[in-house]
């Protein structure tokens, strides 16, 4: 039987701004109507077409393409510019990702009909020996494609930074598409973009204590990083539940930590992540979460002469819910000088190994029953005259995390900003007597209509928005400990975190939209949970929604999410082509047919 006899011929037409999916049969060829491919129309007919996030500076993108050649692409520095051996190198490598990310258009596709042009990419950097991504790092850049006559297609990416290049090189690689009318690869014949970012932190925190997760899915995750123009891997390594980070200089942590031997991040296994992440432009923030959130490996690391309570206190204590919000319990002894030798041990190594402008000190859910049933701390604060009311458990809280942050600076000179969650040392009671806001950035993971957002910027502290009502993306399941849904249901879909505007949401608690309330808002980033996450569903618990959240941060759209949803659709498909397993949002239907799948009231 012939399939392919009763198969319709499909073509698109741009239609106001949308492509309209129609019978090729039906296009009126004697008026001349072009005929586009599914691809093309899409690349071509809207305002922003296929890219994403949106530029948030000038667009011109033409309506006409032009065939390339992808056996004939040449990337480059700008003639003439002598760059610094690393960067050079890791252009060098950028410029191969680039073209084996062009080679994925062709996945599938039969041989190319028509050969195209070569390809000539150019990267100009102004600032040549900044490779690292900081807080201060200008992403901006500008991006232009021309097409002369019997010459080669030639895009100049100017950026003022490497990561800025990676930016520009990323937008240039959605503007390249396969069209299967004329059987080509294709880029518009003429492109003119000026962008930048509206935050400079947009950032992805994964859990791989409670689970643990492989290098390459590791990697996975930073290609939708790169793919999606974030910026930040915030890595939170280890956990009461498992210490996965090889510690050399206490190899007792990871070896009774671990879950197993081969679930060890080795300092290989990170400085190839952390390479890896630097040729896309993204920087990877370590955190070690303390003092609570510690245990497993923890009471191996006794020497001879330590007691049982030198490290780890409440360790495996039942019943859990009276000692630590989930099983198992554990919280290291603030007043055991010891503590501190290995926290400057940890924070040594991981200080070698992540070449990172910031470091995570976690800082939350300390249990102070936990403390107050440990009889060497409660000794401890009757001979400091203290007493055993809440205000004083969170005086040795703030005495722990002083000498902390001071065995912190002592490794890095003070050249990384120490970031802390919001926890109850954050309160408007005790947020200046504890904490200096020149020295912290504060990450919101409370609701978004907390009033301790405003106090925190009204006080002129740094925040990090990660409100887990629209951006913890591990809500929405079964509860795993209990019955009925995990606590922080219901599922949050992708258009709720679109328009998660943190200035909307300071607005909406009194806060103006002062220059000097905006530098404060550094951004927001997603957070997946691994207690019911692995590496085999993470992918889809993340993608795509993580890229409506690259929009906002990057564009700060002040349209709703249905203006973005045909580009979002197609962003998916961008994401799966790359090897990412995000999730299906809508039927294909929808996809090929944009617009018509709203409610109407």
């Amino acid at each position: 039987m012939c399939f392919d006899c009763y198969r319709p011929v499909w073509s698109w037409r741009c239609q106001a701004g949308k492509c309209v999916k129609i019978a090729a049969k039906s296009v009126n060829a004697t008026a001349g109507e072009k005929l586009l491919s599914k691809n093309t129309c899409k690349l071509t007919c809207a305002p922003y077409g296929t890219l994403w996030p949106k530029p948030s500076g000038y667009i011109q993108v033409s309506s006409d393409v032009v065939s390339i050649n992808p056996n004939s692409i040449y990337f480059q520095s700008m003639p003439g510019q002598v760059l610094p051996p690393k960067t050079n190198a890791l252009l060098h490598e950028l410029g191969q990702v680039f073209i084996r990310n062009i080679f994925l258009n062709l996945k599938g596709e039969p041989a190319l009909k028509d050969p195209g042009h070569n390809f000539v990419v150019t990267v100009v950097l102004a600032r040549t020996n900044v490779t690292t991504f900081t807080q201060d790092t200008d992403e901006s850049y500008e991006l232009t494609v021309s097409k002369e006559k019997n010459s080669a297609v030639t895009a100049l990416v100017n950026a003022f930074t490497y990561p800025g290049a990676a930016r520009g090189l990323e937008t240039l690689l959605q503007l390249i598409t396969y069209d299967d009318v004329t059987g080509s690869l294709i880029v518009p014949s003429a492109v003119g973009i000026t962008d930048r970012p509206a935050y400079p932190y947009r950032g992805v925190l994964l859990d791989t204590a409670r689970t643990f997760f492989s290098v390459e899915a590791l990697k996975r995750l930073i290609d939708g990083l790169a793919a999606s123009k974030m910026n930040t891997f915030h890595w939170h390594i280890t956990d009461s539940h498992s210490f996965p980070f090889e510690l050399k200089s206490h190899p007792q942590l990871t070896q009774y930590g671990a879950y197993d031997k081969k679930k060890v991040y080795t300092h290989d296994d990170i400085r190839s992540l952390v390479h890896y992440a630097q040729v896309r432009g993204i920087r990877i923030v370590p955190e070690f979460d303390a003092p609570a959130h510690v245990g497993e490996g923890w009471s191996y690391i006794a020497q001879p002469g330590d007691g049982p309570e030198d490290y780890v206190v409440c360790f495996h204590a039942e019943p859990w819910q009276s000692y630590c919000v989930e099983p198992p319990c554990g919280q290291l002894n603030p007043v055991s000088s010891k503590v501190y030798n290995v926290l400057s041990d940890i924070y040594s190594e991981m200080h070698e190994l992540f070449d990172s402008d910031l470091f995570h000190m976690g800082g939350d859910e300390v249990n102070m029953n936990c403390w107050n049933s440990t009889e060497s701390i409660v000794n401890w604060m009757y001979e400091k005259n203290m007493n055993r009311s809440d205000d004083d458990f969170h005086e040795l809280w703030n005495s722990f995390q002083q000498e902390a942050l001071k065995r912190l600076e002592a490794i890095n000179n003070g050249k990384q900003k120490p970031i802390i969650w919001t926890s109850t040392l954050t309160t408007e009671a005790r947020l200046k007597r504890f904490l200096d806001p020149k020295k912290y950035i504060v990450q919101i993971w409370t609701k978004g209509d907390d009033q301790t957002i405003a106090n925190l910027v009204n006080n002129g502290y740094p925040v990090i928005f990660s409100n887990y009502d629209a951006l913890y993306f591990d809500c929405g399941f079964g509860a795993w400990v209990g019955e009925g849904n995990n606590w922080c249901s219901p599922f949050i879909p992708w258009q709720k975190v679109y328009e998660n505007d943190p200035m909307k949401l300071l607005s909406s608690l009194g806060v103006d939209a002062t220059p000097a309330t905006r530098r404060l808002v550094l951004g927001a980033e997603a957070a997946l949970w691994t207690e019911q996450a692995d590496e085999h569903n993470a992918d889809s618990r993340l993608w795509p929604r993580v890229a409506a959240l690259a929009e906002r941060l990057w564009s700060d759209p002040q349209e709703g999410w249905e203006s973005a949803e045909h580009r979002f659709l197609h962003h998916r498909e961008r994401l799966v082509q790359r090897g990412l397993r995000a999730d299906s949002v809508e039927p294909e239907w929808c996809y090929q047919n944009e617009g018509s799948c709203y409610l109407t009231t």
